[in-house]
């Protein structure tokens, strides 16, 4: 190898050394980013669970007990992926009798208890 190569290999590595220097502390460590991400995505779980008990309260409300059933079901496919929180196993009990009520005609106790788990899961922090 020449000493001009030489010099351009030395340069070029001083060139990496520094790039690297100055990008690595950007990126996250040890997956603390897919964290932050996992939190936006469980929270937006619980929104979009939250929306859908509330769509059962309201056809709860109009006697609607087949189609309370149906959006209480899907928010409680939500609500069983929303975590361990105490309240979202509280809703996800109520919304579980909810729709045991709902599968009987009985749109009013299914209305009620539904409505008692938009409460828990609007607490879920």
């Amino acid at each position: 190898m020449t000493q001009q190569n030489t010099r351009r290999a030395v340069v070029l590595t001083a060139v990496m050394a520094m790039v690297l220097t100055a990008t690595l502390p950007l990126q996250p460590i040890f997956g603390e980013g897919g964290a932050r991400r996992d939190n936006v995505r469980q929270e937006q779980t619980i929104k979009d669970a939250i929306k859908h008990a509330t769509e059962a309260v309201h056809h709860g409300k109009q006697g609607h007990a087949e189609k309370l059933v149906t959006a209480a079901e899907a928010s409680l496919e939500l609500a069983l992926k929303g975590g361990k929180a105490p309240h979202v196993a509280e809703a996800i009990a109520k919304l579980k009798d909810a729709i045991d009520h709902g599968k009987a005609g009985h749109a009013d106790m299914a209305t009620n208890l539904t409505e008692s788990a938009v409460t828990h899961l609007s607490q879920v922090k």
